[in-house]
C-alpha cells in the first residue's frame, strides 16, 4: 500500500489529487461558492487557513482546472482522560458538473490517509448519512461526542482503532466554524 505522501500527486482515473498551494486559493474559493451555492463554506476555508487550523487541504485537478477540494482542520476532542488529536472534515466540494464520478471519494480516501500519517486519531463530519459510512464514518461512534451537531448526519471515524471505545467527550471546533452558525 502506498504511503500518504506517495498518494499525494496521485493521478486517478478522473483527476490528479495533490496538496493545495497558495496559487489555488482563488479557484478553491470559487469552487466552494459554486458547489454550495453561497459564501459560508468559502469563508470557512479562508478563516481556517488564516487561523492556522488546516491539517490537510487537497485539490483534485483536471487539466489546469481545480474540480474538487477537501479540507481537514484541527479539532479537539476533550475527554476526562485526555484531549484526543482529532480533525473535522469540512468542507468537501466537487464541481457540480463532475459530481458522482468518484472525485469526492478519492479526495476523502487520500485525505484520511494523510490525516492518519500526520498522527490524528479521530475524524468527525457533519455530512450525508448515505455517503460517509462507505469510508467507515458512523453516527454510532459519534453518539458519545458532545458538540454543536447531533443526529444521523453527525458521524465519527477512528483513525486509530478503538480510540473512541468507552470514551465520552466534548468536541471543540475552531472559531472559524462560527461563520456557519
Amino acid at each position: 500500500m502506498a504511503s500518504a505522501r506517495e498518494m499525494l500527486n496521485l493521478k486517478t482515473d478522473m483527476a490528479l489529487i495533490r496538496e493545495e498551494i497558495p496559487d489555488d486559493y482563488a479557484a478553491v474559493r470559487e469552487l466552494n461558492r459554486t458547489a454550495f451555492e453561497g459564501e459560508a463554506e468559502a469563508q470557512l476555508v479562508d478563516r481556517l487557513r488564516s487561523d492556522g487550523s488546516v491539517v490537510v487541504s487537497l485539490v483534485a485537478v483536471e487539466g489546469r482546472e481545480i474540480v474538487g477540494h477537501i479540507l481537514f482542520s484541527d479539532l479537539a476532542v476533550e475527554t476526562d482522560q485526555a484531549i484526543l488529536g482529532g480533525v473535522s472534515l469540512a468542507p468537501m466540494a466537487v464541481a457540480p458538473r463532475l459530481q458522482r464520478r468518484g472525485i469526492g471519494s478519492a479526495l476523502v480516501r487520500h485525505g484520511l490517509a494523510v490525516c492518519r500519517e500526520r498522527g490524528k486519531s479521530v475524524v468527525v463530519v457533519l455530512g450525508h448519512p448515505e455517503y460517509y459510512p462507505r469510508f467507515g464514518f458512523s453516527s454510532e461512534l459519534a453518539k458519545n461526542l458532545l458538540g454543536p451537531y447531533s443526529g444521523d448526519a453527525w458521524m465519527a471515524l477512528e483513525l486509530i482503532p478503538h480510540v473512541l471505545e468507552g470514551v465520552q467527550g466534548t468536541v471543540r471546533y475552531p472559531r472559524a466554524f462560527d461563520v456557519l452558525s
